[in-house]
């Protein structure tokens, strides 16, 4: 009851299906390699299908185009490194996987998109700062590579006890994005906002970015920033084992710097630690009974 669908695509048997993981390694497997069941069915762990090393965890999914020219993967690391590299590059990968890309010492993998080359690129940190770029300011790369600069990240002052040391920023998530649309942002201690993507001004990759939370001892760190559509809905996934599901359009669009409002209730320690899009709708909402999902963020199923 806890579960959800987050991605729902459409496969042919032979099509090829790449997962990367938090070490920078990519595996493979065909569609005809996943057990396949009948509608209802709860389906098997991707763990058990894939040779991952222990520490190794899952970090992006992606269903691998049939028109592989012109497309590239795009790359984003916690410490703000980003690269592109052409999808030709990632084939016939091993059953063990294959390097996808170099990673520095305590630097993990945060997304993987694949590309046409024209997007436009958001990287959002832990303590509200986020930059866009356009995608065809990092060069083309080679597979075993660490990438460029994709944001300068700052380090911030934290007290542990009587001492002052400086922890550097991280990236928590990347995006691409158009006009049209909004940036959700949603923090640990479950405030959350919307804000137009064109309020965040294109600048150079490489930059420190601008706000894109006002990040208190109220709201937490920030632990997601993603690009929504009015009709979308999201859940919000707690360390307390709380999933919520929320209507986007029920979010309010504010500015870059504000705040927001709170969109779940927590308990004691409690926090927010991811927030996923959903690829599915109720059933009233696929019956046209127009449902909107909880809008208040109240509706948790324990």
């Amino acid at each position: 009851e806890e579960d959800f669908v987050e991605h729902l695509e459409r496969v042919s048997t032979h099509d090829r299906l790449m997962f990367f993981t938090s070490a920078g390694k990519v595996y493979e497997l065909k569609a005809y390699e996943l057990p396949e069941g009948g509608r209802a069915a709860k389906g098997r762990s991707i763990a058990n299908l894939l040779s991952l090393a222990n520490d190794e965890t899952l970090s992006a999914f992606i269903p691998v185009p049939r028109e592989t020219a012109g497309k590239f993967v795009f790359f984003a690391t916690t410490r703000g490194r980003v690269k592109k590299t052409a999808l030709g590059e990632y084939e016939n990968i091993r059953s063990t996987g294959i390097i996808a890309i170099n990673l520095e010492d305590g630097d993990t993998l945060v997304d993987v998109r694949i590309t046409d080359g024209n997007q436009q690129i958001v990287l959002s940190t832990r303590e509200g700062q986020a930059i866009r770029f356009k995608e065809e300011e990092a060069r083309p790369m080679g597979r075993a590579t660490g990438g460029v600069v994709g944001m300068e990240l700052e380090s911030q002052p934290v007290k542990e006890g009587k001492t002052v040391i400086l922890i550097e920023d991280e990236i928590v998530s990347m995006s691409t994005v158009r006009d049209d649309e909004t940036l959700l942002t949603v923090s640990e201690l479950g405030y959350g906002k919307r804000t137009p993507a064109s309020d965040y001004r294109l600048t150079h990759r490489g930059g420190k970015g601008v706000i894109t939370m006002n990040v208190t001892e109220k709201t937490g760190k920030v632990i997601s920033v993603r690009q929504v559509g009015i009709d979308d809905q999201v859940m919000l996934i707690t360390d307390g084992g709380k999933v919520i599901r929320l209507a986007v359009k029920g979010v309010r669009i504010t500015g870059r710097n504000a705040q927001g409002v709170h969109m779940v209730r927590l308990e004691g320690n409690e926090r927010v630690r991811a927030v996923a899009g959903m690829a599915e709708r109720d059933d009233e909402e696929a019956n046209g009974n127009g449902s909107n999902g909880n809008r208040d963020g109240d509706d948790s199923a324990e």
